[in-house]
């Protein structure tokens, strides 16, 4: 028969209430205490603890699934087992000679840069290299297309949104094609990056013959924009020779010249070289991070072969980050750097600028060295939400001295950053936090005048045509905006 509180002993009941408490104060301390350790950001352990106390067992069961972060244990438990896709670099690594040709003699402030970013990645800068920017959609996709069509061993692509559309099915069928060809092929789409047209493209991929996987498959039904952890890396590798990298996914909206719907203007890179090692050793460890599946074998050899036939090359190194880093938040200090070791301009272009306060600092600090430090963001931006957000906060960076531009339509999606004509970053890394702590990215930093002149010569065209934003503007916005704009920036660390 059911037990009920009138068949039990008085004392039991009598005490049940104290249990209850003392289970309730065991669960807030141990989460608590957890947060303590685990957390080094300050606001996020103040953040945790307080809902944790605040909201006994409730807030304990919410960051238990949302604050404790279980991917850098399942990264390295898999890693720990896995073959390493890594080269001997040593031998394509520029010497002292040609480090001082390129950047400059050791006191050289790029020398400095070049020597923090080595310590922060643990990867070496290669020689040799050969990157072509591709504007948009319409230049990349078809070049793209061409690497897959040309295919002899692997073909291996990483990207956070694949859409099912006209563009979306061309890949479909070029990857399939090189399936059947022989060629090893491995596609990895986010989980919900995958989700932002439906169907998916993975039946697709699937009825194609295509070995695909999804990087942390969602539950979620609907979409969410601002999920977190997200792989967010748009990585293509071919014959571990030629490599793509940048901002670009694979939908319809990004080749402007089909007159999509909602037009996105962006910037890929197409790579040669040594570099493309590193490019494609983090798809291998993010493949197998999604699949257990080890990529080895001939067919997943990097080919560390020059792309400049003799001639001087471009210097660069991949620059991988997560929330799998033993390090979180690397880029921050790969752009304090940058920052701190420019002498004469910055040139930034994002379509999401919610950095926090260090970075914000850093901006400012060289501005007020008297570096030309230019911001450009797209006038009409796609999350809403993270428009009032960044508007929230540009004061920070207009007060100091900082150049803010908004770019008319299309959406600008562009990602990157030019030091002093020289040095560049390029990737699919944004100015904020989400970027910086919580998707899974990938940059490329390049050390070459000619390239780092080209793009700068393209951000200052691109700011001709933009409108600047002025201290003044920002200031005099309505009350009722300035409270919506303030009330979304609250949210920034997870927009």
């Amino acid at each position: 028969m059911p037990i009920s509180l009138t068949t039990l002993p008085a004392w039991l009941v009598d005490l049940w209430p104290h249990v209850t408490a003392a289970v309730i104060l065991a669960i807030t301390i141990s989460a608590s205490v957890h947060a303590l350790l685990v957390k080094r950001d300050t606001r996020s352990a103040i953040g945790w603890v307080g809902l944790i106390w605040l909201s006994p067992v409730f807030g304990a069961f919410l960051y238990w699934i949302f604050g404790v972060n279980r991917i850098h244990s399942r990264a390295s438990q898999l890693k720990a087992d896995a073959v390493k896709v890594s080269k001997e670099l040593v031998s394509v690594a520029p010497d002292e000679t040609r480090l001082a040709d390129a950047i400059g003699p050791p006191a050289a402030p790029m020398r400095s840069l070049e020597a923090l970013v080595r310590r922060i990645t643990q990867q070496t800068l290669v020689d040799d290299n050969r990157i072509t920017p591709l504007d948009g959609g319409d230049a990349a996709y078809p070049v793209m297309l061409e690497a897959i069509a040309t295919a002899q061993r692997s073909v291996a692509l990483s990207s956070y949104i694949f859409d099912r559309d006209p563009t979306g099915k061309m890949f479909v069928d070029a990857l399939a094609a090189a399936s059947r060809r022989g060629v090893e092929v491995r596609v990895l789409i986010d989980g919900i990056g995958v989700s932002y047209s439906l169907p998916s493209i993975l039946t697709l991929l699937e009825r194609a013959g295509v070995r695909s996987a999804l990087f942390l498959p969602t539950s979620v039904p609907i979409y969410f924009p601002y999920a977190n952890l997200r792989n967010h890396r748009k990585i293509l590798v071919v014959d571990g020779r030629v490599g793509f990298t940048g901002g670009l996914n694979i939908r319809h909206s990004c080749r402007l010249s089909e007159n999509p719907r909602h037009p996105v203007r962006d910037l890929h890179f197409r790579i040669e070289g040594p570099v493309t090692a590193q490019l494609l050793q983090v798809f291998v460890e993010d493949w197998a991070f999604a699949t257990e599946e080890q990529l080895t074998g001939p067919a997943w050899d990097a080919d560390l072969s020059p792309a400049t036939n003799g001639d001087a090359g471009i210097l660069a190194r991949g620059i991988r980050y997560g929330p799998d880093d033993p390090d979180v938040g690397r880029i921050r200090l790969v752009l304090a750097g940058a920052l701190a070791a420019a002498q004469r301009s910055v040139r930034v272009m994002t379509p999401y600028f919610l950095p926090d306060d260090a970075v914000c600092q850093a901006l400012d600090v060289a501005a007020m060295r008297g570096v030309e430090v230019d911001i450009v963001l797209p006038g009409e931006n796609n999350l809403t939400m993270v428009n009032w957000a960044s508007t929230a906060m540009l004061w920070q960076v207009l007060e100091r001295g900082c150049r803010v531009w908004k770019t008319p339509p299309p959406f600008d999606h562009s990602k990157l950053m030019v030091v002093d004509r020289t040095w560049t970053l390029l990737g699919s890394g944004n100015w904020d936090e989400r970027s910086m702590r919580l998707n899974f990215e990938f940059n490329v930093e390049c050390y070459d005048r000619h390239l780092a002149a080209g793009l700068d010569d393209m951000i200052v065209e691109r700011i001709a045509q933009s409108r600047r934003v002025s201290l003044a503007e920002v200031d005099g916005r309505r009350l009722p905006v300035r409270l919506r704009d303030g009330i979304a920036r609250l949210f920034s660390p997870y927009l």
